[in-house]
C-alpha cells in the first residue's frame, strides 16, 4: 500500500516508517521539520510541508493513489500546553482537521492516529482499559480527545475508518542503532537520565518521593518504540481487512518506578546517576499502567523489546552514538 506518514521524521514516526518499508509499503513522509530531524528519515520519499497548508496537503495527496494516512505530527509537551494552550489547539486540532479534509477530497479512507494515554486523565483504576472514562487533565490531552471525537463523526458521516492508538510511555531506540530519540527540549525520563549520565544535562529531577508506591516514586508503563511501530503496521493491516474503527491502548501492563529506572540505568551503563529530589508536579498520579489485552486480541500484537533492560540498553547505545557525533 502507498501510505502518507505525517511527522515521519519524528521519534515514533521514523521507527514506524522503517517498519512500513520493511513490510513492503511505499511511504511518503510529510513533515515540516519543526521538531523532526533529517537524520531520522528512515527511507521513502520526503515532502516538506505543514499541516496548516491545505494546498500542500491537496498537492501531496492528489499526486498519487494513497491507501492510508498515519498521523504522527503534533505538539507533545504537556507543560507547554498549559502555558500556551492556543498553540496546541491551533496546531494539533486545525492541522488534524486540514489533513482529514484533504483525505476526504482525495478519497483516502483509512487513518491511523497517534493518540495518547493523556485522553484518560487521572486513572480511576489501573491497568487502564479502553473503556475507562475520558477526562483529559491538560490541553495536550484535550487535543487528542477532540481529534478522537472528530474521527468518530467522520466515520459516521463520511465512512472514514480509523484506529486510534493510545500510547503510554514511548521509550528506547532502534535495536539496529539507526534511529532514536532526539527531542529538544527533552522531557522524557529515560533519555534525560542517560543525558545526565553522559554529562549533557544537570542532575535528574525526581518529581515526588511521597507517592503511595513501594519506594515513594511514581510508577509508569514504558513501551519500546519498536513495539509501538509494529503495532501501527498491524493496525493498518487490520483496517485493510475492513474491520470497524477502534481505540486501542499500547502499553505493557507492567510498571517501573522512577527509582527502579534509575537503578536499571546504573546497572546497564555501569555509571552512577546524579539525581535530586523535587516536589511533585501538579497532576502527577502515583501509578499509570495500560491494559494490553485488546491490542493482543485484535492486532495479534506481541512485545519483542519492551523489557526495561532492552529499553535502556538500546537508548544508551543511541545516546552514546549521538554524543560522539
Amino acid at each position: 500500500m502507498r501510505v502518507l506518514v505525517t511527522g515521519g521524521a519524528g521519534y515514533i514516526g521514523s521507527h514506524t516508517v522503517k517498519n512500513l518499508l520493511r513490510k513492503g509499503h511505499e511511504v511518503v513522509i510529510f513533515d515540516n521539520f519543526s521538531s523532526g530531524r533529517r537524520e531520522l528519515v528512515a527511507g521513502g520519499q520526503v515532502v516538506r510541508g505543514d499541516l496548516q497548508d491545505s494546498r500542500a496537503l491537496d498537492k501531496v495527496l492528489g499526486r498519487r493513489d494513497f491507501g492510508a494516512v498515519l498521523h504522527f505530527a503534533s505538539l507533545i509537551q504537556v507543560g507547554e500546553s498549559f502555558l500556551d494552550p492556543a498553540k496546541y489547539y491551533v496546531q494539533n486540532l486545525t492541522g488534524s482537521l486540514n489533513l482529514l479534509e484533504a483525505m476526504r477530497r482525495a478519497g483516502v479512507k483509512l487513518f491511523i492516529f497517534s493518540s495518547s494515554a493523556a485522553v484518560y486523565g487521572p486513572p480511576l483504576q489501573t491497568p487502564v482499559t479502553e473503556d475507562h472514562p475520558l477526562a483529559p487533565a491538560n490541553p495536550y490531552g484535550q487535543t487528542k480527545f477532540f481529534v478522537e471525537t472528530i474521527l468518530q463523526d467522520y466515520d459516521r458521516a463520511y465512512g472514514l475508518k480509523f484506529i486510534s492508538l493510545r500510547y503510554f510511555n514511548a521509550s528506547g531506540a532502534d535495536p539496529e542503532g539507526g534511529l532514536g530519540e532526539m527531542h529538544d527540549p527533552e522531557t522524557h525520563l529515560i533519555p534525560n537520565i542517560l543525558l545526565s549520565v553522559l554529562g549533557k544535562k544537570k542532575d535528574v529531577e525526581v518529581f515526588g518521593t511521597d507517592f503511595d508506591t513501594p519506594d515513594g516514586t511514581a510508577v509508569r508503563d514504558y513501551i519500546h518504540v519498536s513495539d509501538l511501530a509494529e503495532a501501527h503496521v498491524l493496525a493498518l493491516d487490520r483496517l485493510e481487512r475492513g474491520v470497524p474503527s477502534d481505540f486501542i491502548n499500547l502499553g505493557t501492563n507492567r510498571g517501573y518506578s522512577v527509582q527502579e529506572v534509575i537503578r536499571k540505568v546504573e546497572e546497564v551503563t555501569g555509571r552512577p546517576v546524579p539525581f535530586r529530589k523535587s516536589p511533585r508536579r501538579p497532576g502527577d498520579v502515583p501509578v499509570l499502567l495500560a491494559s494490553k489485552a485488546k491490542a493482543e486480541r485484535l492486532l495479534g500484537w506481541t512485545l519483542g523489546h519492551s523489557d526495561i533492560e532492552t529499553i535502556i540498553a538500546t537508548a544508551w547505545r543511541w545516546h552514546m552514538k549521538t554524543a560522539r557525533t
